[in-house]
């Protein structure tokens, strides 16, 4: 039976991710398949490969044939290079232990530049995110700025239209207002002291004597009366 090691199709429209099987290669591509050997998820910043080493390497020395994709993919994680590494020590070329130290030394690299990549990643969002926070930051700055200059620029006009509004009145009501003619000023005439003269008064002796008179000649003209 021929076996192929593919990729078979999974996830949602536009966000697909892929598993790496060993499936017989008369079968449809999503369908059966005889092992699953990791998976592959392109979505990711780097893309996400994850490959079971040991199981693709024997599958290939098995006779296995990789399409095109998962043989790139294999190869990124080191898969081919163990084949190689173990045709190597089957022929005799090398012992098991260079084998094992050469692909680990060159796991090792491969990690370290998969890590670079995504730090460099990581720091681009950064400075990314932090350019984008500092534009958002001026654009709401400005913003407020224009709220607040478009208020002073409010506040002036209706300022201006009150004063422009008093005067009108001001100018209005000294239009409607009556002239007032000064009265011409009169000076007055000094006063003249008018000095009353008291009557004298008549010493009360004097008024004493009169009546003592007066009495007499009453009683005379009485008495005459009688005799008449």
């Amino acid at each position: 039976m021929p076996v192929r090691i593919r990729l078979q199709r999974h996830g949602k429209k536009g966000k697909p991710f892929y598993w790496i099987v060993a499936a017989d290669a008369r079968s449809k591509r999503d369908g059966r398949y005889l092992e699953k050997l990791g998976v592959y998820n392109p979505n990711t910043n780097p893309a996400t490969v994850e490959v079971d080493l040991d199981g693709s390497v024997k599958w290939l020395e098995s006779g296995a044939q990789p399409s095109d994709t998962a043989r790139a993919l294999l190869s990124y994680r080191g898969v081919l290079l163990k084949h190689h590494l173990n045709g190597g020590v089957k022929k005799g070329a090398l012992t098991q232990e260079d084998a094992d130290n050469k692909l680990a030394a060159w796991l090792d690299e491969k990690q370290a530049k998969i890590q670079a990549k995504v730090d460099g990643l990581s720091k681009d969002k950064a400075s990314s995110s932090a350019k984008k926070l500092q534009a958002e930051t001026e654009i709401r700055e400005k913003r407020i700025s224009d709220a607040l200059a478009a208020d002073a620029a409010v506040e002036e006009a209706a300022a201006a239209e009150l004063e422009a509004t008093k005067a009108a009145e001001a100018e209005k009501a000294a239009a409607e207002a009556p002239a007032v003619e000064e009265a011409p000023v009169v000076e007055e005439a000094p006063a003249t002291e008018v000095v009353a003269e008291a009557p004298e008064e008549t010493p009360a002796t004097e008024v004493v004597a009169e009546a003592a008179e007066e009495a007499p000649a009453k009683e005379d003209s009485a008495e005459a009366k009688d005799k008449e």
